[in-house]
């Protein structure tokens, strides 16, 4: 389904290396065949990603990513939802070829999954409410049978789910070498809740806890004392080497699945010893193997 972001909304790009030849990826296709997805699954990795540009203003959008000394790699979906505009589609599509890379991406489905997937997420055609869904979905598909034609990647989706959709994107366009996975190593304590978008989490209650030490107890798990204190129990140095091996042989499979973001959660009672300390040793690992990790601590001031 097409992403709810207002027309012409973009995502800033990471920074691009000069030499890297300037692009750009229409995409297009057939309402709830997973626009969405693929144009987010092109900004994850390095695109500047542009939701319901108008058609006229495509050409000014492709000569400013061709002289942009940043922008080099640039997506953006065209739809049904520009209505009669779409049919200049084709000249323009041709005239911009001429000046910069371009591709077109077509998404299509079978009419049934596009019917049924309109039907569980209760969202109305773009077409509106004049005929039935599947009457909407034979309309579009006739109306966008031009630019099909003109299509250099025809993906059909019927059979993938996101995470196969994000990888088939990759593969056929590439990863940019500047994106990386951004990782958050979270300290967290259980009598708070366990943090709700944590990827991984991991209990380290069974450390000891230097909140019953009378001169720890105002102390958190970044003071030097401290964390000496928890790293002098073999079970500490144990754990450690155990998640850092499992997460060093992770990272690289979560990269290949196109997967952004994760967030590595330590918990311990309070969230101010023990998972502190796990925290900050964990993210400074990943760091010194070259992953981008920020430590947070959610619950060491409480």
């Amino acid at each position: 389904m097409p992403r709810k972001t207002a027309p012409g909304a973009a995502k800033s790009a990471p920074k691009i290396q000069q030499n890297q030849a300037p692009e750009l990826v229409v995409i297009t296709g057939l309402s709830g065949s997973g626009k969405g997805t693929v144009l987010k699954a092109f900004e994850d990795n390095g695109f500047y990603a542009v939701d319901n540009l108008p058609v006229d203003l495509i050409p000014t959008f492709a000569k400013l990513t061709k002289d942009s000394p940043t922008i080099r790699r640039a997506a953006l979906v065209v739809d049904i939802r520009e209505g009669e505009s779409l049919k200049h589609f084709p000249a323009i599509f041709a005239a911009i070829k001429r000046d910069i890379r371009t591709r077109l991406l077509f998404l299509d489905a079978g009419d049934d999954t596009l019917v049924r997937r309109f039907s569980e997420t209760r969202r109305p055609h773009p077409l509106g409410q004049g005929r039935s869904v599947l009457g909407n979905v034979l309309a579009e598909r006739e109306m966008l049978a031009p630019i099909r034609a003109l299509a250099d990647h025809v993906l059909l989706t019927s059979e993938m789910n996101v995470h196969q959709l994000r990888r088939r994107i990759v593969d056929a366009f590439g990863s940019s070498p500047d994106v990386r996975l951004l990782v958050s190593s979270l300290s967290f304590g259980f009598r708070h809740g366990v943090p709700t978008d944590a990827d991984l989490v991991f209990d380290v209650r069974f450390l000891p806890n230097p909140n019953y030490i009378p001169e720890f107890k105002d102390l958190t798990g970044r003071n030097a004392r401290v964390a000496r204190f928890i790293r002098s129990y073999p079970q500490t140095q144990e754990f450690i080497e155990r998640v850092s091996s499992m997460l060093l042989f992770l990272m690289p499979h979560y990269i290949h699945e196109g997967k952004s973001y994760l967030t590595i959660a330590f918990g311990c009672t309070g969230g101010r010893h023990r998972s502190v300390m796990m925290a900050e040793e964990i993210g400074k690992r990943l760091q010194k193997a070259g992953y981008h990790a920020k430590i947070n601590h959610r619950d060491w001031e409480k």
